[in-house]
């Protein structure tokens, strides 16, 4: 295995990290009783990669069985416990667990919990997750064709949803 391809060919480096203070305000999108803050977007790494925090309820259902066709998603574990779906069986992750899901691969997860949970999740290369994120609860108060419909414009793909 080697290194990529160079993206960056100046002989000298340049001024161009990025830092961002912790806010006082969270930016974040809202799924259920969990809450979405948003560390480092597709926007603020240039589309990279897309970095969020995962923040549970307990007894609360995350994402179902999907799989995204562009993009590859990682979990990281801060606190509590996690049930991840990896596209066989259920695992039960803790504090420091990694899963990751390249593209096409199913997965799911929950928090079976009766603590919360915590993690990061992270989209590579970076995609514009956070109107899926902030509306994906009013879509499923919509008819299953604009359900789906805003599903595959944000590259989710429901295996219950693959039929219609």
């Amino acid at each position: 295995m080697s290194y990529p391809d160079p993206r960056y060919l100046s002989d000298r480096g340049e001024n161009s990290a990025k830092y961002r203070p912790a806010p006082a305000e969270p930016d974040t999108g809202f799924i259920g009783a969990s809450t979405i803050s948003y560390v480092a977007t597709e926007e603020t790494t240039g589309g990279e990669y897309g970095l969020y925090k995962v923040d549970m309820g307990p007894k609360t259902v995350g994402a179902r069985e999907h799989f995204h066709r562009t993009i590859s998603e990682s979990f990281y574990v801060l606190s509590g416990e996690v049930q991840f779906y990896n596209g066989e069986r259920w695992i039960k992750g803790g504090e420091g667990d990694f899963l990751y899901v390249p593209a096409g691969g199913l997965h799911a997860f929950q928090n079976d919990a009766d603590e919360p949970l915590s993690m990061l999740m992270i989209f590579s290369p970076g995609a514009p997750r956070e109107e899926y994120f902030e509306k994906a609860a009013e879509y499923a108060e919509r008819n299953r064709e604009e359900l789906k419909s805003f599903q595959v414009r944000h590259d989710t793909y429901f295996t219950d949803m693959l039929d219609d």
